[in-house]
C-alpha cells in the first residue's frame, strides 16, 4: 500500500539531496535561486554558509522555529512507520535504511532550525506560496520545488498545478521541479497536460533524470525555461 499523507508533511531535504534531486552544477550554485516550498531544508543554510544565500519561500515560515520541529516530530514516527511496511516502495541507495532517513531528516531539521531566525533576518526565508509569488518578473535564474507540485497531485487540482507552474516562470528564467511521481508511486496524471500547455505558452519544457532516487523510480526531473 502506497505512502498515505492527509497533508503536507514538514520534511526538508539537504544541499547533498538538491544537488542529486535536480542536477544542480557548481555553475547552477552561483546563480539567484528561489527555493519554493522549501520548508525546513538545510538547503538555504548550506547555501548561505559557502556565501550564496538563496531565497526560500513557504507557508511554514509563518510558525517560530518550536511550532515548526512540533510539526515534524508530530508526523515522522507515522511516515517512517508507514516506509517500513512498504519496503519494495523504497531504493536506499542515499540513505541505506528508514532509520537513517528518519535521522537524515532530523538533522536537516536542526541545521534548518539552526539557521531559520538569522534567515528571516536576513531575507532568506519568506512567507508566502503558491501559486502567487511575491516577486517581480524573472527576479530569479532559476527557481526548485521540491517534494510538493506532483507529489500530492491528489491534494491539488491540474489549475493549481498549471498556474504555479507559469507563475515560477514568471518570476525565474528556469524552473525545476522534482518529483514527476504522485504519493501513489505514479507519475503524476498532471505532467504531460502541463508539458503540452506550457510548451503551448511558448516555454521550453522536458523530462530528465535524476542521480537522486527514494521512491521507487522516482528519478526524474522536469525542467521549464524561457525560450533562448
Amino acid at each position: 500500500m502506497a505512502l498515505q499523507l492527509d497533508a503536507v508533511v514538514p520534511f526538508g531535504r539537504s544541499l547533498a539531496e538538491y544537488q542529486g534531486m535536480f542536477r544542480l552544477t557548481e555553475e547552477d550554485l552561483g546563480r539567484r535561486i528561489l527555493g519554493v516550498a522549501d520548508g525546513p531544508a538545510s538547503f538555504n543554510a548550506s547555501m548561505a554558509a559557502r556565501g550564496s544565500p538563496v531565497v526560500s519561500l513557504d507557508p511554514l515560515y509563518v510558525l517560530p522555529a518550536e511550532r515548526i520541529l512540533e510539526r515534524f516530530h508530530a508526523v515522522v514516527d507515522g511516515v517512517i512507520e508507514q516506509v517500513k511496511a512498504t519496503p519494495e516502495d523504497w531504493v536506499w541507495s542515499w540513505h541505506g535504511s528508514p532509520e537513517r532517513l528518519r535521522a537524515h531528516r532530523t538533522d536537516v531539521l536542526q541545521r534548518f532550525v539552526a539557521d531559520y531566525e538569522q534567515g528571516r533576518v536576513e531575507g532568506r526565508y519568506l512567507v508566502g506560496e503558491l501559486p502567487a509569488l511575491p516577486f517581480e518578473d524573472r527576479r530569479f535564474d532559476l527557481a526548485l520545488c521540491s517534494h510538493f507540485l506532483f507529489l500530492y497531485s491528489d491534494h491539488f487540482t491540474y489549475e493549481f498545478h498549471r498556474a504555479s507552474a507559469l507563475e515560477m516562470l514568471r518570476v525565474a528564467t528556469e524552473v525545476r521541479i522534482f518529483p514527476l511521481l504522485t504519493l501513489a508511486l505514479q507519475r503524476s496524471p498532471y505532467l504531460q497536460p502541463l508539458i503540452d500547455d506550457i510548451t503551448a505558452a511558448g516555454f521550453v519544457a522536458g523530462v530528465e533524470p535524476v542521480s537522486y532516487e527514494l521512491q521507487r523510480g522516482g528519478n526524474e526531473m522536469l525542467r521549464l525555461c524561457w525560450p533562448a
